[in-house]
Order: structure tokens, then C-alpha cells, then sequence
């Protein structure tokens, strides 16, 4: 049975800057409705309150983890117990990426057989759709024309990064390209994972 309400989200991300560049649409869309919790291993301190600030702006809550390990997400998991997890493509072109993804994937099967959450794990979008194995095959596509702004405004939130001459316009780029192939100004691309060897039917995320 497919929930008509979009669902609690953990987003599990690497670096501070990414829970915005790669889900911030989809993000605000599920915290108008559920809760959404960003975690992200700790960084520097200028990192981690551009982190903050940014989860504000998209109304999620921020989880600084002192590290990111499979451990630390399966206590996350279990004390969120959250229906959507969003993390890294498992071939990102980003090793830090691709250890955010593993340490996601190696906590889920305790969890889910121990809370039956999560029930939808998706993997994001990355740098110009590009994988170590081709281009991302996403087969959800969420239309965030209205909450792209507010991603945007999160994303600037990072001012320690290059986001008005680097991660602005590629934002700005892939927003389009998603959004043109499904009729909407702008959207993001996700792609599911098994969770123990399903695949729930889902309206969105």
C-alpha cells in the first residue's frame, strides 16, 4: 500500500554541502510533511555551521557524526527509524562518497530487520550524472520547481566552497536537465536500492 503523505527521511552524505547540492529540493518537499534529518561525518567548525544553517533553511535537522562508519548509521537508523534513506550513488566518482554509501548499505539489514525501517533507500545524483560505471540511472525523477529556490538559498549557505562559479551552476544545470524530462522547470534524479531484496511501490519518495 502506497503512503499518500511523503515519508521521514535520513539523508547520509559526505561532505556538509551535499545533502543540499544533490536532494535539497526533494528534502524541503518531505519536511513540510515529515521530519528530515541530515547526517554528515563532523568537519571543520566553519563547515559544520554552514551545515547547520543550511539543514535550517531546507527544515531538516543536522546530525554531526564524529565519524561516518557503518556502526554510527546503524545507531542513527535505529533511533530514527526513518521510512527514506537518501545517500551516494554506490560508484560515485567520489571516494568519500562511495564510503558514505557503503557505510549506509553495510548498517541497513540490522536495522530493517530489527525496526522495519527504512523501507525505501534511494542513491542521489553526482557530479554532472556521471558514475564510475556511465551516466546515473535514475528511475525517480521529483519535481522540485517549487522548492528549488530554497535549495539554492541552502546551497549558498556554503560559502567556504565554490558554490557560485562551481557547484551553483552545475545545481542550476542538472535541475534543468532532470526537470526537461518530466515537463517541470526543475527536478532531481534518484535511483532505488533493494532493502532485503525489495522494492516497495512508492507515489514518491
Amino acid at each position: 500500500m502506497v503512503n499518500p503523505v511523503p515519508g521521514s527521511v535520513l539523508a547520509v552524505m559526505a561532505h556538509p554541502d551535499d545533502a543540499e547540492l544533490w536532494a535539497g529540493g526533494t528534502l524541503a518537499l518531505h519536511a513540510a510533511h515529515a521530519p528530515v534529518a541530515i547526517a554528515v561525518a563532523t568537519h571543520e567548525e566553519i563547515r559544520n555551521a554552514e551545515a547547520r544553517a543550511g539543514a535550517k533553511i531546507l527544515g531538516a535537522s543536522l546530525r554531526l557524526l564524529e565519524e561516518l562508519t557503518p556502526a554510527t548509521v546503524h545507531r542513527l537508523l535505529l533511533e530514527l527509524r526513518p521510512d527514506i534513506v537518501i545517500t551516494h550513488p554506490v560508484r560515485d566518482v567520489h571516494p568519500a562518497h562511495r564510503h558514505a554509501a557503503e557505510s549506509v548499505l553495510a548498517a541497513l539489514p540490522e536495522a530493517v530487520i530489527a525496526t522495519g525501517r527504512p523501507a525505501r533507500v534511494y542513491t542521489c545524483d553526482t557530479y554532472n550524472s556521471l558514475t564510475l560505471d556511465g551516466p546515473v540511472a535514475a528511475s525517480v525523477i521529483v519535481d522540485v520547481t517549487a522548492t528549488f529556490a530554497t535549495k539554492m538559498a541552502a546551497l549558498r549557505e556554503h560559502a567556504s566552497q565554490p558554490i557560485e562559479h562551481h557547484f551553483g551552476p552545475m545545481a542550476e544545470h542538472l535541475g534543468r536537465l532532470w526537470g526537461a524530462r518530466i515537463g517541470a522547470r526543475y527536478a532531481e534524479a534518484f535511483t532505488p536500492l533493494p532493502v532485503l531484496g525489495r522494492l516497495p511501490a512508492a507515489a514518491h519518495l
